[in-house]
């Protein structure tokens, strides 16, 4: 990430015939001679302008900054793609911004899904070996647990159902229940933690 540059208000009485033309040649000082000030003023004008398209976007001043921090980095970076006679400065960099948006927001609803927001219990958040690797004999038995299992949230125990007693992957179970990966396997996790809880106090 880009720090210790400020975020300065840009001279509003630049034209923008001018302004193109002036962050153009800023741009190709950028990508040819990795020149700093240059970017300095590319990043002093185009910053305030970010920040408030991504405050409006995203609606958080933490991810909004890192927006602006994403996007400056890959201007920095990737300086040498832009090509004045295919746009201007302002489109090719806010291009790139909502580029970075996307897959902000795609990430963040990926975190959303992965978490069981349906169930009462916390999702564990530890990378763990797949669950499918072990044998129900070693977590819990339905068995063992006889009645218990009917007392499962209705989620929890059709994925419980289809894995080990089916015998499907938690992939095929994923795509079955056109559910995220992570949703299964939480729920798969979370549904066994209850199982020997209840085993546990019934001992």
């Amino acid at each position: 990430m880009l720090v210790g540059i400020p975020l300065e208000q840009s001279n509003s009485t630049i034209k923008p015939k001018e302004c193109a033309v002036e962050m153009s040649d800023y741009l190709v000082e950028v990508a040819q001679k990795r020149c700093k000030a240059s970017f300095a003023r590319v990043f002093n004008y185009f910053a305030p302008r970010l920040r408030s398209y991504a405050l409006k976007q995203m609606g958080n001043e933490a991810l909004a900054m890192e927006l602006v921090q994403d996007t400056m980095s890959n201007v920095w970076q990737k300086a040498h793609l832009f090509n004045a006679e295919k746009g201007s400065p302002s489109t090719w960099i806010f291009t790139i911004a909502r580029n970075i948006r996307f897959d902000m927001l795609r990430k963040l609803q990926n975190r959303k899904e992965d978490v069981c927001s349906d169930d009462l219990w916390p999702v564990l958040c530890e990378q763990t070996a797949d669950l499918n690797e072990a044998p129900l004999d070693e977590q819990v038995t339905l068995e063992q647990i006889g009645y218990l299992f009917e007392s499962l949230p209705v989620k929890q125990k059709a994925v419980i159902e289809a894995i080990y007693i089916d015998g499907k992957s938690q992939q095929e179970v994923a795509d079955e229940l056109d559910i995220p990966l992570g949703t299964v396997k939480s729920r798969t996790r979370l549904a066994l933690q209850r199982l020997k809880g209840m085993l546990q106090s019934n001992d």
